[in-house]
């Protein structure tokens, strides 16, 4: 918080201890010119609270009768920057298994903010488009997202009921080294004590999760992140695929994430090492970058880039006898 805007504050907390306060008697109080005290006190009138300013020799500010500061009180800025990152946050998937959670903190932001400023956050939401579709990330539940973050935080093993991709059910004492969001899910990553390894878990799979007496200590070296990308892409039913990409290592450096794959030098560009889940995905991501580009393996992405390409000659054809 900014001196000018804790000084704008403190001034308000006076005001709020009732009665009226000279202009003399803020500057005092406040440490600064009774020129900035009337600045603070037009500053308060515009996020909407009622001061009430008497002129005159002993003139000075008090709040309308009867006004009670809201529980939430936040600058344009801020208040643009929670609504928007409630709205992000549900279109990426970073909300929670109930899906109202974020409409309905949205509107409890709205009802304290003042009018203006809420009729302002009203138009924008109104006319604002996003590109990313809502629902693409995999739910979980609050109290086990909450849950896991804590016992991570405060160093303590949890029991989970967990259900793996194949459908096993099995309960696992966990220590929690990280959490981390990745391609529309959330990940649990620490010490498997069942298995005697480092292992990751996929938030959605976890039906409960309830601490132990156990306790723990992150390796100095740990990183979660990677822990988790690494994981992943060791999962034995994905396509191993490798790519030669022509284009310069630091182009494809600065195009593709980390988490995508392993970029390494070739005589013909950049050589993409990675898993997929699904290959026609991939076939769109790789066409989707705009380089040429040479499949190594597997044989059957090349089949998939066929396809796609045949998809599009399609489309292109449909197009132009349309025109």
């Amino acid at each position: 918080m900014t001196r000018p805007t804790a000084r704008v504050l403190a001034m308000l907390e006076l005001l709020q201890a009732g009665g009226q306060r000279t202009v003399g008697d803020l500057a005092v109080r406040l440490g600064v010119d009774e020129r900035t005290v009337r600045r603070y006190a037009e500053h308060l009138a515009d996020l909407g609270i009622p001061v009430q300013a008497q002129r005159g020799r002993y003139g000075g500010y008090r709040l309308a009768p009867g006004y009670k500061l809201p529980p939430l009180m936040l600058t344009d800025d801020e208040a643009v920057a929670v609504v928007l990152g409630l709205r992000a946050a549900e279109r990426a998937g970073l909300a929670t298994t109930d899906h109202t959670a974020a409409v309905s903190a949205l509107a409890k932001v709205s009802r304290v903010l003042p009018r203006a400023l809420s009729k302002r956050l009203d138009s924008l939401m109104s006319t604002a488009q996003f590109t990313t579709a809502m629902g693409a990330a995999a739910p979980v539940g609050a109290k086990i997202l909450l849950g896991l973050a804590a016992a991570a935080e405060e160093r303590r093993t949890v029991q989970i009921d967990y259900t793996a991709w194949d459908g096993t059910e099995s309960q696992r004492e966990l220590d929690v080294y990280g959490l981390v969001f990745h391609s529309g899910r959330w990940y649990a990553t620490g010490f498997d004590h069942g298995r005697n390894d480092v292992r990751t878990f996929r938030l959605d799979r976890i039906a409960s999760a309830s601490p132990s007496a156990g306790t723990f200590d992150v390796p100095a070296d740990f990183d979660a992140t990677t822990q988790v990308v690494s994981g992943i892409a060791a999962i034995p039913w994905a396509h191993e695929v490798t790519v030669v990409l022509h284009a310069t290592l630091e182009e494809a450096a600065d195009r593709l994430p980390k988490s995508v794959g392993r970029l390494s030098e070739h005589a013909d560009g950049a050589l993409l090492e990675t898993r997929a889940e699904r290959l026609d995905g991939m076939a769109r991501m790789l066409a989707g970058l705009g380089w040429d580009f040479e499949v190594i393996s597997p044989d059957a992405l090349r089949d998939e880039v066929l396809a796609l390409s045949e998809r599009l000659r399609t489309s292109a054809g449909c197009a132009s006898r349309d025109g």
